[in-house]
């Protein structure tokens, strides 16, 4: 998520070494790269001009305190401004209202709607405990009612049943008629889209607004648009009266202007980021996490909210037990890690939140990818609970078989084992007290660091 960025902001404020304090001769080059880091990430021209003005009157004349460097105070002034471009803080849902309280989701065809209500629908009954109900409008792309209906049925969350034969408007005033006679809390109308805005759609979407009058009209938008997201929300904003944007499948935008770009641009609060095809894979977007992230500094707070929701209790402390007697880990605990991990969102969502991780570049994405972790995964599942239990049994001809069951090579099952060590030894560490050990260790498994 927003590599190219993360990494040009990076390299960016090593050039300002060895000054007392920030001139405009000494930032003039930085802001230069600035200005072309923001450009290449598609963030639109307006907000780029508007950012690097803020930044150069904040900048200027800044002493540099204490041991920071130039460079550092210069990013505390990007990461204040980042923020403030982003948002300033997080907005969360307004569901104050006489239920149920409506959520009317818009969009173009393709951005994520469908599955974004779903994701929506799962983090109102697990983490708010709403009573909610799924309704689709959307008569024209085929399969999108019987999409949404599996959704539901997999979240298992009522769903409001429409057909093709209907009028849109029609069947969100009988899903509101029946949410109320129902109690349910919440009331998700997702509507259909099209390949580019036209009047059509735009009528269309202003008559179901004027129906159900929604508390909340989310406007759902693909972040690989770049500057075309930022376009798309402006019409849609001219239209209707939005209340906030959900940014989908941020996990493969690495350049990150829509995020940079919309809330300047509408006025309107991000308040989701969309992340993988995973029902779990919707965060709240917080601006400040979001400039922390961009500038390499990480989002320990998002990892920590992660682990609270994901992570078994009873499981923990058995693990805690184990490094803490230093003795015990084994390739059953190593596997339970991973799912543990696969719960949060994968490797490469735990790295991305992880300080400094950004600066690993290619050597953290190529052995820290996730298909390398489903197969770390599967020659485990090839062993025999005393293989996993006592790896020291794993001879040749017993790591010709596993191999062979998970459809790798020797040379990987090896490889596995050597990674399992090098945790062992981690391990070890950690039960003596050692953090500045631990992360010396992790040098070994990450290279780079």
């Amino acid at each position: 998520m927003l590599e190219n960025l993360s990494g040009r902001l990076g390299g960016v404020v090593k050039t300002l070494r060895g000054n007392a304090r920030l001139t405009e001769a000494n930032i003039q080059d930085t802001l230069r790269e600035v200005r072309m880091a923001l450009l290449e990430a598609d963030v639109a021209l307006p907000v780029v001009k508007q950012f690097v003005a803020d930044i150069k009157v904040r900048a200027l004349g800044q002493e540099v305190i204490g041991s920071l460097t130039p460079g550092q105070a210069l990013i505390g002034v990007v990461y204040e401004e980042l923020t403030k471009l982003m948002g300033a803080q997080n907005d969360a849902l307004n569901l104050a209202a006489v239920p149920p309280a409506v959520v009317l989701m818009a969009g173009l065809q393709g951005a994520g709607k469908t599955t974004t209500s779903g994701k929506l629908a799962k983090r109102l009954k697990e983490e708010q405990r709403k009573k909610v109900l799924l309704v689709s409008t959307d008569v024209y792309r085929p399969a999108a009612i019987e999409q949404l209906k599996t959704l539901a049925e997999q979240l298992e969350i009522e769903w409001f049943p429409s057909d093709v034969s209907q009028k849109p408007v029609d069947i969100a005033q009988a899903a509101l008629d029946y949410a109320k006679r129902h109690f349910h809390e919440v009331l998700i109308v997702d509507t259909a889209g099209r390949l580019a805005i036209d009047e059509a759609m735009m009528a269309e979407i202003k008559a179901l607004h004027a129906a159900v009058k929604p508390v909340e009209t989310l406007f759902v938008v693909d972040a690989m648009q770049g500057q075309d997201a930022v376009n798309t929300a402006q019409a849609f904003n001219e239209t209707l009266p939005l209340t906030g944007v959900v940014l989908t499948k941020m996990d493969g935008d690495a350049r990150g202007g829509a995020a940079l770009s919309v809330r300047h641009i509408t006025g309107k609060p991000i308040k989701f980021l969309g992340v993988g095809e995973k029902l779990t894979g919707l965060e709240p977007f917080h601006p400040d996490r979001m400039a922390s992230r961009i500038l390499g500094m990480g989002d320990v707070l998002s990892l920590i909210e992660d682990v609270q929701k994901t992570v078994d209790e009873a499981e923990a402390l058995k693990m805690m037990k184990k490094v803490k007697s230093g003795k015990g880990f084994d390739l059953e605990d190593f596997k339970a890690q991973i799912q543990q991990m696969k719960k949060m969102g994968g490797m490469s969502a735990l790295l991305d939140k992880l300080p400094g991780m950004g600066q690993l570049g290619d050597i953290a994405n190529s052995q820290a990818s996730d298909k390398a972790v489903a197969r770390i995964e599967g020659i485990i599942n090839s062993m025999t609970p005393a293989e996993r239990r006592k790896p020291e049994l794993l001879k040749a001809s017993r790591k010709r078989r596993i191999a062979a069951g998970a459809g790798v090579s020797v040379q990987e099952v090896n490889r596995l084992l050597n990674q399992f060590e090098q945790t062992q030894k981690m391990m070890k560490q950690f039960s003596k007290g050692g953090m500045a050990k631990l992360m010396r260790g992790m040098k070994g498994m990450l290279p780079g660091m």
